[in-house]
């Protein structure tokens, strides 16, 4: 039974990698043509700009400037409502992407509860099983968002570290599902690191956001232009871009805080002790100062916001070195990488 349980739930992470990774070309794709729309609204403006100031038509079809926050709530399309403007087979492009991302998703929580009656416990005790529940919890975060305002935008930039984790997970991090280690074989797994893991799903949607932030204020910056930053025009502006980031953050911080909190309370239960300064533990507060650094600059007048997200950004690159060198090369009371 076990056997067949880890055959179903390694195809499903095989699968949930090839839907993915599908959905992420329809997602590149919608971006192309959406941007390639807009590089002929562009093209057309002049003409469009001759025309008024004949007199023969109002300004009413004119774009709105690049830049105000009003395109948060469609996608980032300037002027007028992303349906009117969307090409419709950039849409068909998004909604297959949407689809795929949907049946990915599926896939992936159906890889991790088959892991987990696999193993008959949670499936939380290695690096391979860390990766597909991060992954199962980022998609789920998009997902959920997505439901709420229009993401479209977002997707391919979500679904590319998405399978980069699952990736490596299947190639590098993969081990048969066995027992705890006594020392992890309490309550507080299901508590700690599922926090944990969720807190750094939500902190790869605001790396991502925040990345794009810095992209288009730049674009924003120098005055736009077509190339291969076209696409950008079809994004929230800057501004929504940073405050979408914050949000992120803002939900993040707080269930870090809890994680360090909850590992010191299972660390006192475990060991003795409520801190041993191990490497693990030393990162975890690592992260919770340089996260706490970035709300504290964003907070701060005569601060830039760019400046406070290249602190964000270097937040969440202690956060995969936390993840990917520090639970497989530093060895300590958290070695339970399983590699």
């Amino acid at each position: 039974m076990n056997d067949t349980l880890a055959q179903i739930s390694s195809y499903s992470v095989y699968s949930a990698i090839v839907v993915l990774f599908l959905a992420l070309g329809f997602y590149a794709l919608y971006l192309a043509r959406v941007a390639r729309a807009g590089e002929a609204e562009v093209e057309a403006a002049p003409e469009r700009e001759l025309v008024a100031a004949g007199g023969t038509t109002s300004s009413v079809g004119t774009d709105e400037p690049v830049g105000t926050d009003e395109p948060a709530s469609t996608g980032g399309h300037v002027g007028t409502d992303a349906a009117t403007q969307e090409p419709a087979r950039a849409r068909k492009a998004a909604g297959i992407a949407w689809t795929l991302t949907l049946l990915g998703t599926a896939l992936v929580v159906a890889a991790v509860v088959t892991r987990a009656v696999e193993v008959a416990r949670w499936p939380l005790g290695n690096m391979y099983e860390f990766a597909i529940v991060g992954a199962m919890f980022t998609l789920l975060a998009y997902v959920g968002w997505s439901s709420r305002r229009d993401l479209r935008w977002l997707g391919a930039f979500v679904l590319a570290p998405v399978l980069a984790v699952l990736g490596s997970a299947v190639t590098v991090w993969w081990t048969e599902g066995s027992a705890l280690m006594p020392s992890l074989r309490s309550y507080w797994i299901a508590i700690h690191v599922t926090v944990a893991t969720m807190t750094v799903a939500v902190f790869t949607l605001g790396a991502v956001i925040g990345a794009l932030y810095l992209l288009q204020d730049k674009r924003e910056t120098s005055g736009g232009g077509g190339g291969r930053t076209a696409f950008m025009s079809r994004l929230p502006s800057a501004r929504a871009l940073e405050r979408l980031s914050y949000s992120a953050h803002v939900v993040a911080f707080p269930m870090w805080t809890f994680t360090v909190i909850a590992g010191a309370i299972w660390a006192r239960q475990a060991w003795g002790s409520y801190w041993n300064w191990d490497p693990k533990e030393v990162w975890s507060f690592v992260i919770w100062v340089v996260y706490a650094a970035y709300l504290h600059a964003r907070a701060t007048t005569g601060w830039k916001r760019q400046n406070a997200m290249w602190i964000a950004l270097i937040g969440f690159g202690c956060v995969i070195l936390n993840f990917a060198v520090v639970n497989v090369f530093f060895v300590g009371q958290h070695s339970y990488s399983g590699l």
